[in-house]
């Protein structure tokens, strides 16, 4: 379920293994990763030997060789081969900028210059990575924080492995899940706040902004990688794909169940927020990361019943369960069960979850003898609406102002099926 491989100095350390392709293929896992610095690696620790078990044999370093003599670089080790390649040429401190400045249009701008300046070493990175992918070798690349300058490489690599802009917007922002450890230990190191309310932060926009911004001055990423890198696309595109996709699994392990304890809620938190990032890059106005924490998920299983799906012993999704809900349906007789934050696992829970998810939640209610489920969705959300009305649910009324004691009010529509 969750990208980021857990080390205990790294913090945004991703397999991109997984992602799909419109044809059916798949980004082989283990082969490709990116990552923050290397740099805080140290040698005889459980870090290091987490490191050297995934059996990484190339590391694209595209950090200044002035950051590489401060904050250290990956330790050198017989079956690593290292590449630094400084692909920005116009160094900028994010940390000073003025509180207000839009994440959005700015770092798109800083990543078009670093992909105008910086066409030699982003040439060398992209024929690194073809070497480590014609070898079998897997290969990480990283910055410092694994987000900019590692960001618009990974984009290059998957855009020029056919994964849709949707799914590279998505992988960009998942540093949003790193950058609460990434901040702390740039506070802890440099002893202040960042003056930048952005700093550390991946928004989707950037990473939308940037791609449209590439295609509006070269016409394509195909045409950028011809004209500006004088790289051959079509055979690079074609090498890429040739040893860095698989086809898309046929057949997966049929979805168990459990309930969730309280020692389940990190994961909780973590697959709702990861949903989330995968909503907003779909331009799908649901959920926010942060909104939930684990108090939320503890208290959704004392009050009522957290369920979690796993497929081959891996999480699927989960869901809650609640027997009243008078935020949205006011008061009730006891005549159903409420389900809320149905959330599967992006890009690795096995087809039609969801559906799977929703009627073992039905027959959960239906086992209580209540005769309906009802849920709700945003009334600005009418894909949502659609999945569940062709699950057999019909809307029957609209309430303007649910809320949730978290934020202002909000509009939703009520959603009802009646159990046979």
């Amino acid at each position: 379920m969750d990208r980021h491989i857990p080390f205990e100095a790294l913090h945004n350390f991703r397999d991109l293994g997984g992602y799909a392709t419109p044809d059916g293929h798949r980004v082989r896992p283990g082969r490709l990763y990116r990552a923050d610095s290397l740099g805080k690696l140290a040698e005889g620790t459980g870090d290091w030997t987490r490191f050297l078990a995934l059996g990484v044999g190339t590391v694209i370093d595209l950090r200044h060789p002035w950051e590489i003599e401060r904050r250290g670089r990956v330790p050198a080790h017989p079956s690593l081969t290292y590449h630094n390649l400084s692909i920005e040429h116009r160094p900028y401190d994010q940390a000073a900028l003025a509180a207000d400045v839009d994440p959005g249009p700015y770092l798109a701008e800083r990543y078009m210059e670093v992909a105008g300046d910086g066409v030699k070493e982003i040439r060398r990175a992209l024929e690194v990575v073809t070497e480590a992918a014609e070898s079998g070798t897997p290969l990480v690349f990283h910055c410092a924080s694994g987000k900019d300058r590692t960001g618009q490489l990974a984009a290059l690599v998957l855009g020029l492995l056919g994964i849709p802009d949707d799914t590279v917007v998505e992988d960009f922002s998942l540093t949003e899940l790193a950058a609460p450890a990434l901040l702390a230990d740039w506070r802890a190191r440099e002893g202040r706040d960042p003056n930048w309310l952005g700093f550390g932060r991946a928004p989707q926009g950037v990473m939308r902004l940037f791609l449209a911004a590439l295609r509006q001055r070269y016409g394509s990423l195909d045409a950028y990688v011809t004209q500006a890198l004088s790289l051959d696309a079509e055979a690079l595109r074609a090498t890429l794909r040739t040893h860095l996709l698989e086809p898309g699994p046929t057949s997966w392990p049929p979805l168990t169940y459990r309930r969730a304890t309280p020692a389940d809620a990190t994961t909780l938190v973590r697959l709702r927020d990861t949903a989330a990032l995968w909503q907003l890059a779909r331009g799908i106005d649901q959920w926010k990361p942060g909104e939930k924490d684990e108090t939320h998920f503890t208290t959704r299983m004392n009050e009522g019943e957290v369920w979690l799906a796993h497929s081959g012993g891996h999480l699927a999704g989960a869901w809650e369960l609640w027997w009243n809900d008078e935020a949205a349906w006011g008061p009730r007789p006891a005549d159903a069960g409420y389900i809320h934050r149905l959330m599967t696992t992006p890009h690795t829970a096995p087809p039609g979850t969801g559906g799977r998810m929703l009627a073992e939640a039905e027959s959960r209610i239906a086992a209580t003898g209540r005769p309906y489920a009802r849920l709700d969705c945003l009334s600005t959300n009418p894909r949502l609406r659609a999945y569940y009305e062709s699950a057999g649910y019909r809307v029957v009324g609209e309430q303007p102002a649910k809320t949730d004691g978290s934020g202002s009010p909000y509009a939703v529509t009520l959603l009802e099926k009646r159990l046979s």
